[in-house]
């Protein structure tokens, strides 16, 4: 069965270029939150393998998010996605739980190799 992966980035068209280079590998995109309380309910309902979570984002962060998700379910796997810039917030995310990170902008090859990495 394929991995099921959540997508949380604020940006609709980052959400469909990681979907696309997602489902082009053979994962399953089990759904997209353009934020992190959409994100934080989105998990609660579908029991996703990852999160590949965006940082920046109105409403709750990336980093907000994933001490809730944590909170509730601590074997959660999330992968934050960042720009340039922002090491600051990836160290508290990797603190907050985060498996791994990636840098925006994305690179294809990148995305699969961290999603492998961590989910098979």
């Amino acid at each position: 069965m394929a991995k099921s992966i959540l997508i949380c980035d604020d940006a609709a068209f980052m959400r469909m270029m990681i979907k696309d280079i997602l489902t082009k590998n053979g994962y399953e995109v089990a759904g997209e939150a353009e934020n992190g309380a959409v994100a934080v309910s989105k998990y609660d309902e579908l029991h996703p393998d990852l999160v590949l979570m965006d940082i920046t984002m109105p409403e709750m962060d990336g980093i907000q998010a994933l001490k809730k998700i944590k909170e509730k379910d601590p074997a959660a796997t999330v992968i934050m996605c960042s720009a340039m810039g922002q090491q600051a917030m990836v160290i508290e995310a990797i603190q907050s739980g985060a498996k791994d990170f990636i840098v925006k902008p994305f690179q294809a090859d990148r995305v699969v190799e961290a999603v492998k990495k961590i989910v098979g």
